[in-house]
């Protein structure tokens, strides 16, 4: 008989680790690997003491596991990330509040948590890059705070962050005691951005767990106070980001966004197939660059095709929710740091019309 790696995982739900909860509560089980009667995997830790703490955990489940039909041997370690303290530390001179550093492993938490203060989480998704995911996330965001709602924007595109050119924010937010982060305000909006705390030329080099912890921290370190609304701009595909916001927060619903042509709808369909696998709600989609309408002879062209967006929402009985013309203003506008919403004009009109959609809608 072969053990099978759901059996071990339901195995693992019976061992009770310190402080509540159980080994697969606790999301702490790592590399798991089940090969014939062989099972190995990794309790990783926060910190040394909490290894400490598990080491019954990790003998328990060792016993619960050879207990198993099929189970011949069992390997089970813990690792810990931190170091382990310096015993009388000797007292240190008043400071300043030690640098915040961006970037790490993720901690482990119990399942999917809320943001304080956070009413709902919108994540903005797509399938494919250059669809415009991100210039419809800050044009959401402001066109959101002009109808009186208290928003966010985090932009989680943490190797392509564009959220601070497009919003004309270049600060680097504070950190009073090295952990805490306030974001930064910009046209209404509470915002915050690994591009923030880069320089502007400086890339980010990370694998996936750095992301992952960059996407928590963002999430649960960052002062976001009282919001109707976080949107999220996730960045395009399908990868560890976007399992990370589904998996560990509790988001309210996405919203896909696609031009009409037809390789984009391709990657879109994958984005929503992603949402149905993590149960992630899907509130509907956006058709972005819907037409473009010469401003010298008034002449309009469906330079990306047109309607597309509009036919697979009602194909898969998916709310559509609204398109946004093609135009030179919107560029233009990003550019400079202060989004089309902000203003006025036949542009801000369609985002206002699909803000006051999710509001009326109880999205936002």
């Amino acid at each position: 008989m072969t053990i099978s790696r759901e059996a071990v995982l339901q195995a693992l739900e019976s061992v009770s680790v310190a402080g509540g909860g159980t080994l697969v509560s606790r999301d702490l089980v790592r590399a798991l690997s089940v090969e014939g009667g062989t099972v190995r995997f990794v309790i990783e830790a926060a910190t040394p003491e909490q290894a400490r703490e598990l080491e019954p955990a990790r003998l328990a489940a060792g016993d619960v596991l050879r207990a198993l039909a099929g189970v011949d041997s069992v390997s089970v370690v813990i690792t810990a990330h931190g170091p382990a303290p310096r015993p009388n530390p000797a007292p240190q001179p008043a400071g300043p509040a030690p640098s915040l550093k961006i970037g790490q492993h993720p901690t482990p938490q119990a399942g999917a948590q809320p943001v304080a203060g956070v009413a709902r989480i919108l994540a903005i998704a797509s399938g494919k890059g250059g669809v415009g995911k991100s210039t419809v996330s800050s044009n959401l965001a402001v066109a959101l705070a002009r109808q009186g709602r208290r928003v966010g924007l985090l932009d989680a595109d943490i190797y392509g962050p564009s959220q601070p050119r497009m919003m004309g924010v270049n600060k680097r937010p504070a950190s009073p005691d090295g952990k805490t982060i306030i974001p930064l305000q910009a046209h209404g909006v509470t915002m915050m951005s690994i591009g923030l705390m880069l320089k502007e030329d400086e890339a980010v080099i990370w694998r996936g767990p750095m992301l992952m912890g960059a996407l928590q921290q963002m999430l649960g370190q960052v002062a976001w106070g009282e919001l109707d609304v976080l949107i999220v701009d996730l960045p395009p595909g399908t990868g560890d980001v976007q399992l990370t916001l589904c998996q560990r927060t509790r988001v309210t619903g996405a919203i896909v966004v696609s031009t009409p042509q037809d390789v984009a709808l391709l990657d879109a369909r994958k984005a929503l197939k992603m949402f149905e696998t993590l149960k992630t709600p899907v509130l509907g989609l956006i058709e972005n660059m819907s037409t473009y309408i010469c401003p010298k002879c008034g002449h309009e062209e469906h330079i990306f095709g047109h309607g597309g967006v509009q036919t697979e929402a009602a194909r898969l009985d998916l709310p559509f929710l609204g398109a946004i013309p093609l135009s030179l203003d919107v560029r233009l506008a990003g550019d400079a740091g202060t989004p089309v919403a902000a203003g006025e004009g036949p542009i801000a009109d369609a985002y206002a019309q699909l803000a006051k959609g999710l509001v009326l809608g109880g999205m936002a």
